[in-house]
């Protein structure tokens, strides 16, 4: 595999400093009180496809990285009412393997968000008994973003009171391209029967193993397309685009997004909608496929 953070560009300091001074003025940990615009309706499981940061600050005249900045900020706020609200999991699509094409300094700064939101992550882990996980290709990282994930993975390891997976240098295909992979080489040491392998078996061999599969799927921007997240995992996800690029995401619009999901019913191809306790509870039939 090759070395994509060689090709990184070195941040000027002036962008350095904001954002760091960004970092500095997240706020802090999520409140304990029942939040009173708590959905009636909360989904187990949120990933979100975090989309237009860039476009977001062009259309203000900005440069780019100024969309990226914009959407740390956005970021906590999310984290904050999703664990306010008693969301168990939280995905964030946070960089995709084809990012790597982008511009080195677009990288670059992307790759320094990521420095400053780990660094706070360390920080607040005895705290926020939030566990925070990374699933990808992460050994395609700075060797020193690397040493952060896993130090933030190991600190928040035993935290309960949510998981947030971070998806960075992630790609769904090369994801289940590696799942075959492992179970094609267990299978060859003789370890399981080729057609033992079944359904359960692949979700085990996946990035995201240990997590329940996603109950909603949400892309910011306009956009209406997968982009290569989750695919396996999201098969009977529902799914919910909104307009707002992500620096717009407000916790408003989250609530707005839950309210449409729980209007939603949930049936799995069959005829009759399944409440969220039997999904989370109980994994669903191989034979439903969910209707498009």
């Amino acid at each position: 595999m090759t070395d994509s953070h060689d090709r990184l560009e070195r941040l000027d300091e002036a962008t350095a400093a904001l954002i760091d001074a960004r970092a500095q003025a997240l706020p802090s940990e999520p409140s304990q009180e029942r939040p009173a615009d708590r959905p009636l309706r909360v989904p187990r499981h949120v990933a979100m496809i975090m989309d237009g940061n860039g476009r977001w600050a062009e259309r203000r005249g900005l440069r780019r990285t100024e969309g990226h900045l914009e959407g740390m900020e956005r970021l906590r706020e999310v984290v904050k009412a999703a664990h306010e609200w008693g969301v168990e999991t939280l995905t964030l699509f946070a960089f995709s393997t084809e990012n790597w094409s982008r511009p080195g300094y677009e990288v670059a700064v992307l790759m320094q968000v990521f420095r400053r939101y780990l660094d706070r992550a360390a920080d607040e882990a005895k705290t926020s008994g939030i566990r925070v996980r990374f699933v990808g290709q992460i050994d395609r990282l700075p060797g020193d973003i690397v040493r952060r994930a896993r130090d933030v993975e190991a600190r928040t390891a035993r935290n309960d009171q949510m998981t947030i997976q971070i998806a960075v240098s992630y790609g769904a295909r090369a994801e289940i391209a590696d799942a075959a992979r492992r179970l094609a080489a267990a299978a060859a040491r003789g370890e399981i029967a080729p057609e033992a392998i079944d359904e359960e078996m692949v979700g085990r061999a996946l990035w995201t193993n240990g997590a329940p599969d996603p109950d909603v799927v949400i892309r910011t921007s306009g956009e209406q397309r997968v982009s290569n997240f989750l695919l396996w995992q999201a098969a009977y996800a529902e799914y919910v685009f909104v307009d707002e690029c992500w620096p717009d995401f407000s916790r408003a619009v989250f609530a707005r997004v839950l309210a449409e999901y729980a209007r939603r019913e949930r049936r799995f191809g069959g005829l009759t909608a399944v409440p969220d306790a039997a999904v989370s509870d109980a994994a669903v039939p191989p034979a439903r496929v969910r209707r498009a």
